[in-house]
């Protein structure tokens, strides 16, 4: 049996973890060394560090002071490993703590943090999802029942600190074009709920002061939210420091393309078994400044889709020039209106593009004005016909099932 290197206790606080941290810094001790070669388990908080509850009330997702998060398992040290090297992870396993056999799928109030539709859903919103095997169906959003492809929302390793000055710099003045701005351009480091894990003394203030928020994806990976990068996945990181540093967390049972929820995909706390190889100098030889991925051989056996199209015109009716962001937007607001001809509320509509195995993808950024951006909806997880037809929809959907919602303060 692999020996598991990182253990997490549900029941206390992530910041009582000295194996956990939550920000990216190049002085954050490693908390364990492995051999090139080596497989390994590493278990996981949810990304709030269990802040988020199992329960009927948004209360928990309005109240949530995003500067604690992600809580990531970590830093793993490679013996061997050099700036310059590629860290190649094979994601062997993942799946959920048995005693936590559950997720959360939410929006958070525009006031705080606000996600992708937040003008639309300015509200905190909850939806929970129980875990039983391969499938999940919420109490929260009737009718849907699907396959999940379990994977790390976050991984990547530590940044040097000429990378780590790099991204505060240009993260800061991205912030400056717009401060006053709900939600904020970027989240730059706050020392007050800076978790640096073994780090003491100097250091530790060192790290509150300067460790990089977890929110994006970076040139080290990072917050990257590929749902195809499940068990069977390969993973080639960058590594800047010595040992490389490898980090992970954001454990989803299963999400859509883009998350576009922001409160997550289907949330949990879990584990991964992971092996690790170096490939000495693989930076230079492959060109590589950002990871690259093989991804998952297994993936939902859904074959059915409805494809929503959004093109480059707002909601308002303006033209923007080749932009995918308000292109993805539209073909996501496209699907919701489609839904709620069922019966779902918008909330439960767009719960479901942020949780099931939906696809984005880019279908054309050359055809001026517009863009081209598409949602494929797999029809094969809900309980009824979802395709169009002659006699109309029907509502299978009574609306006596809501989500959660909790105003703001």
């Amino acid at each position: 049996m692999p020996e598991t290197l990182i253990k997490v206790d549900l029941t206390k606080s992530a910041y009582e973890n000295d194996m956990v941290h939550n920000r990216w810094h190049p002085d954050i001790p490693i908390v364990a060394w492995v051999n090139p070669g080596d497989d390994f388990i590493i278990e996981t908080y949810d990304w709030t560090g269990g802040f988020i509850k199992n329960n009927d009330s948004a209360d928990d997702v309005r109240d949530i002071d995003l500067s604690i998060v992600h809580f990531l398992s970590g830093p793993i040290g490679v013996k061997g490993a050099e700036p310059g090297d590629l860290l190649v992870v094979d994601l062997l396993d993942v799946g959920p703590m048995k005693e936590s056999l559950w997720g959360f799928n939410g929006f958070f109030s525009k006031q705080n943090g606000g996600g992708f539709l937040t003008d639309h859903f300015p509200l905190a919103q909850k939806s929970i999802w129980d875990i039983k095997g391969l499938y999940t169906s919420s109490r929260h959003v009737p009718g849907v029942n699907f396959a999940g492809l379990i994977h790390p929302g976050l991984i990547g390793c530590l940044p040097d600190p000429k990378m780590l000055e790099t991204w505060n710099k240009r993260e800061a003045e991205l912030i400056s074009t717009n401060p006053t701005r709900v939600p904020g351009l970027a989240n730059p480091p706050f020392a007050a709920t800076a978790h640096g894990g073994r780090a003491k003394g100097d250091v530790k203030a060192k790290i509150g002061a300067e460790g990089a928020r977890t929110v994006p994806p970076r040139e080290h990976g990072g917050n990257c939210d590929i749902k195809d990068l499940s068990r069977g996945s390969k993973i080639y990181f960058p590594v800047y420091v010595p040992g490389a540093g490898l980090s992970m967390g954001d454990l989803h049972f299963s999400q859509g393309d883009g998350e576009i929820t922001f409160c997550g995909a289907i949330e949990m706390a879990g584990w991964l078994h992971l092996k690790v190889e170096v490939i000495k100098d693989g930076m230079s030889k492959y060109g590589i400044k950002n990871p690259i991925f093989k991804p998952s051989p297994i993936t939902p056996n859904y074959k059915d889709y409805l494809i929503f199209e959004g093109i480059s015109v707002d909601e308002q009716g303006k033209q923007h020039y080749l932009d995918v962001h308000i292109a993805y937007r539209q073909a996501c607001l496209n699907a919701i209106e489609y839904l709620k001809k069922f019966g779902y509320s918008g909330a439960q509509a767009y719960s479901i593009l942020g949780t099931a195995p939906c696809q984005g993808h880019i279908s054309g950024v050359v055809d001026v004005p517009n863009a081209c951006a598409t949602l494929w909806l797999p029809t094969e997880i809900f309980d009824f016909d979802v395709m169009p037809s002659a006699a109309g929809p029907i509502k299978h959907i009574t609306g006596d099932i809501q989500m959660p919602i909790s105003p703001d303060k």
